[in-house]
């Protein structure tokens, strides 16, 4: 049994937290680089958050535990004859607040490698000791959708009560499986409310930066946690990407193409929607998504980890 703490607390954060928290009803959201991040929704949130706070810090993960660095080799840089910048593994929870002022924690940084289950309960123990309600994470998935259409989500928990009256498009679909998804599947188990946002990002755009998602992230939490998350400052990004994408669209024929394919099979979608979306083939089948999840953890995973 490993005696290293995974966790170290900061006091002066914890009382800063106790001061300024609801026991009991405080919401944990999280946002972890190194798995899946279409359009990196969940990481511009993340960004988002801790740019429009004054985050305090009240704990840390060893990541010298949990990574796995021949995998996944942490960037660094060299200048002219020496080693100037190492973008070094980090995982720790801060103390931020909404656009009104009430508290909760951030999450942030990168996912585990290895130890999942102890990493799971050490989170676990966290949402025990400072009174959490609520953990809640967000991140893009490549979906077969254009960008010329409403953006959708997948809201998914622990707890049905916990979750918007919406259709879902999926059925039963096997994914590889990540320590956030199988951290809300254990949570279930021990009776914990968890809710995970999935923002469909059209999978042409699933490498690129795209404001757009996160934006839609940010609605999604906001009503299911009751935070307020000031969303009009991603306006002028989301602006330039949508530029950017026509511009890019202008100058090909087959993004053009398409582009307008799945605005037929998107707008076919609707219409023939009564209360309940089909599954008649307008949408990928469970193997086609799985092969997807699968292609883009392939384009993940180069030896330096994806940009944050």
């Amino acid at each position: 049994m490993n005696d290293i703490p995974l966790v170290t607390w900061d006091p002066q954060g914890l009382e800063t937290w106790a001061a300024r928290s609801s026991h009991g009803s405080a919401v944990l959201m999280y946002s972890l680089r190194g798995f899946i991040d279409a359009g990196r929704a969940g990481a511009i949130v993340a960004d988002h958050v801790l740019e429009h706070s004054d985050p305090v810090r009240v704990a840390t993960f060893d990541m010298d535990q949990l990574l796995d660095y021949r995998s996944r080799r942490p960037e660094m840089t060299f200048s002219v004859n020496q080693w100037t910048d190492y973008d070094e593994p980090h995982l720790e929870l801060d103390m931020v607040t909404d656009a009104e002022g009430t508290a909760f924690l951030l999450l942030h940084g990168f996912e585990p490698d290895v130890q999942w289950e102890r990493y799971i309960r050490a989170v676990r123990e966290i949402v025990e000791k400072l009174g959490v309600g609520l953990t809640l994470g967000t991140h893009g998935v490549p979906m077969g959708a254009p960008h010329t259409r409403p953006l959708t989500a997948t809201v998914h928990g622990t707890r049905q009560e916990l979750l918007p009256d919406a259709p879902s498009i999926f059925g039963t679909v096997a994914v590889p499986a990540s320590s956030q998804n199988l951290m809300e599947y254990r949570f279930g188990q021990w009776d914990l409310d968890a809710i995970g946002v999935a923002v469909h990002v059209p999978h042409y755009l699933a490498q690129s930066s795209y404001p757009q998602a996160a934006q839609r992230a940010m609605r999604s939490i906001e009503d299911v946690s009751g935070l307020v998350l000031s969303t009009g400052d991603l306006d002028d990004a989301a602006a330039v990407a949508t530029e950017e994408i026509n511009r890019q669209m202008a100058d090909s024929d087959e993004i053009q193409g398409l582009v307008h394919q799945l605005e037929s099979q998107y707008d076919a979608l609707i219409e023939s929607r009564e209360g309940v979306i089909p599954m008649d083939g307008s949408l990928p089948s469970a193997d086609e998504l799985g092969a997807a999840f699968e292609q883009f953890l392939e384009q993940q995973r180069p030896d330096s980890p994806p940009n944050s």
